[in-house]
């Protein structure tokens, strides 16, 4: 078996390319048989997808930037036993403090369950939470892409059907011109 049909048998970068490519080729053959009206109530629906996928992506990046904040926070530890710092309480609220054990953390591990860890433990549950994040943000980027790769050709279909609805009127009121002035 040649190598480009192995990659595309066992759902490599081949086949991912082909489906996307026969994917679009029926998106295409779909949209152009809607009327003008449906397409436009799809266009509408496409466009809150796309705001949504975009505002997902866009906590998802937050969430990546606050884990990576701390693990910051966590390296700056080092050396700071009874030395004042500032607690926050809110984000705008800080309250003096002193850091009375500096090998130990409460880490938040979700959903408002706490768990004291050592500060490499906590590192390593951060870099993981930071990799985690990752994956989802490069999925969700593919999905937008997708998104907006079908959102163009759904504009492109629209236009065309409008500017044969224009030209169709034009021709119609030529021949309506043509035979108002034979009477």
């Amino acid at each position: 078996m040649s190598r480009a049909v192995a990659t595309t048998v066992s759902g490599g970068p081949a086949s991912s390319f082909l489906l996307k490519k026969f994917m679009s080729s029926i998106l295409y053959h779909f949209v152009t048989i809607l009327p003008l009206q449906q397409l436009q109530a799809v266009k509408t629906q496409m466009d809150e997808e796309i705001q949504h996928l975009t505002s997902s992506y866009a906590q998802l990046k937050q969430a990546q930037v606050k884990f990576s904040d701390s693990i910051e926070s966590l390296s700056n530890m080092d050396g700071r036993q009874d030395q004042s710092i500032l607690i926050p309480l809110t984000s705008s609220l800080y309250v003096p403090g002193a850091l009375a054990n500096v090998d130990k953390v409460i880490v938040e591990v979700g959903t408002g369950y706490f768990v004291d860890k050592s500060i490499p433990d906590a590192k390593d549950f951060y870099k993981s939470k930071v990799g985690f994040q990752k994956g989802n943000l490069e999925t969700l980027q593919g999905t937008i892409t997708q998104r907006e790769s079908q959102y163009k050709i759904l504009i492109d279909v629209m236009n065309t059907k409008m500017n044969e609805a224009q030209a169709q009127q034009k021709d119609a009121a030529a021949v309506a011109a043509t035979a108002g002035g034979a009477k």
